[in-house]
């Protein structure tokens, strides 16, 4: 007789926090919205300082 042994786990929740991947990315998209909220706060003040 053969024993046979549970080797399926259950994946693991996709929004699990304790992922470091999942951390980076939400870093780089947040400075992605910060580096892009700077650009165009650049384009206001350039276009603002030509009609001086």
């Amino acid at each position: 007789m053969t024993t046979h042994r549970m080797t399926h786990r259950s994946p693991k929740p996709l929004a699990d926090p304790n992922r470091p991947v999942e951390r980076a990315v939400t870093t780089a998209l947040i400075l992605a919205v910060l580096a892009g909220l700077g650009w165009i706060a650049g384009m206001i003040y350039t276009v603002a300082g030509w009609s001086l």
